[in-house]
């Protein structure tokens, strides 16, 4: 072979090379297929923590795709009311839904574990137990009966004890009391004689302030704020123990889901966990904040007694031995939770909660920040 004729054939062959690279564009942008969903969520827009993780998956799916995935986000109420945003994912009112799972309680109580339930996880815990100790899988093979697939999306960390119009110190101040709880926890608070009222988040408000109610729990410092409970109930409690770590899901029509491309779903479930995360930084940003502006407006902040801690954790038992007793998918998610819950709090007990306690300690002696 002459040199001229290697030439020859080193030009064409680069040449189709080149076109070749050309014409071989990445998967994700070879997807021609326009995705167009409709987003119910459970909370009102005023939110811009718990409301704007759907719109951040939107937008994270809409940059990813060049705007080939587009997820229109509607607030509480606007195409159905939030309590019922689920159910319109179910049959199809919607592609997918914004919200967490023990909205969905009285339907089913397994839907609670893929959110969360009194006494099991914190955010932390909970995430482990989600992406690595089988908890995404445990609840999808649950959903799977109601036409529905769903991923984390959305967490609050450890959640506050709500707003109280009076104050509450053993169990027997908790006898009649009307609070507004979401989900299963509402069932454990009625053995200490609470009579729970489940009202979607945009409706709590005037609720308190007609009376209607004498308690409410929301979310914590940021969103309380946001509604303005205090000024209406001036005793703020903690901790939410019937909400540890609670996950706000994506929840999917199974038909809609099945539609979409291994590459579309793949892209789907990245999202979702980023914005799980995100909004759990976001929370653990904006919540102190907020509570100091809370009780430098008046907020009368309070812990729960250990009588009231110690008289809910052991109504927590005995509800989740009559759920695991009546409901088998319940008992099946629940006792992965026990099992991965148990090794989790030992752990807990050694490097993490020595490191956090010792800080806490320099924090209130005042030396993190002597000039503050």
């Amino acid at each position: 072979m002459d040199r001229r004729s290697f030439l020859t054939r080193a030009s064409v062959g680069g040449a189709a090379a080149a076109a070749g690279s050309v014409l071989a564009a990445p998967a994700i942008a070879q997807e021609s297929t326009q995705i167009n969903w409709r987003c119910a969520s459970s909370f009102p827009k005023s939110l811009d923590t718990i409301y704007g993780g759907a719109e951040e998956l939107s937008a994270r799916l809409a940059e990813a795709t060049d705007g080939r995935f587009q997820i229109q986000i509607f607030s509480a109420g606007e195409i159905v009311p939030g309590l019922d945003a689920i159910n319109a994912a179910t049959d199809g009112t919607v592609e997918c839904a914004h919200s967490v799972g023990y909205y969905n309680w009285g339907k089913d109580p397994a839907f609670a574990c893929g959110a969360d339930l009194p006494f099991t996880f914190s955010a932390r815990a909970k995430a482990a137990y989600n992406y690595h100790g089988g908890g995404i899988e445990n609840y999808n093979t649950f959903l799977d009966q109601y036409n529905l697939v769903g991923y984390p999306a959305g967490n609050t960390g450890t959640q506050m004890g709500g707003w109280y119009r009076n104050e509450v110190n053993t169990v027997a101040d908790l006898n009649g009391l009307k609070l507004r709880i979401a989900g299963l926890a509402g069932r454990v608070m009625e053995r200490l004689g609470v009579v729970p009222q489940q009202i979607a988040g945009g409706d709590i408000y005037p609720a308190l302030e007609r009376g209607t109610i004498d308690a409410a729990e929301f979310v914590g410092p940021y969103d309380d704020a946001k509604l303005g409970f205090q000024k209406v109930a001036p005793y703020y409690y903690y901790p939410g123990f019937w909400e540890g770590g609670p996950t706000v899901s994506m929840f999917v029509n199974k038909g809609q889901w099945e539609q979409l491309s291994e590459s579309d779903k793949a892209l789907f479930r990245t999202a979702c966990q980023a914005v799980d995360q995100n909004m759990l930084a976001k929370y653990d940003f904006l919540n102190p904040t907020a509570l100091k502006e809370l009780v430098g407006t008046g907020a009368q902040l309070r812990s729960f007694s250990e009588e009231i801690l110690t008289a809910a954790f052991a109504a927590s038992q005995e509800v989740y031995a009559e759920l695991s007793a009546e409901n088998e998918a319940f008992k099946t998610q629940y006792e992965a939770m026990r099992q991965f819950r148990n090794d989790w709090y030992l752990y807990q007990q050694t490097a993490e909660y020595t490191f956090d306690t010792f800080m806490m300690i320099q924090q209130r002696n005042g030396v993190l920040d002597p000039a503050g």
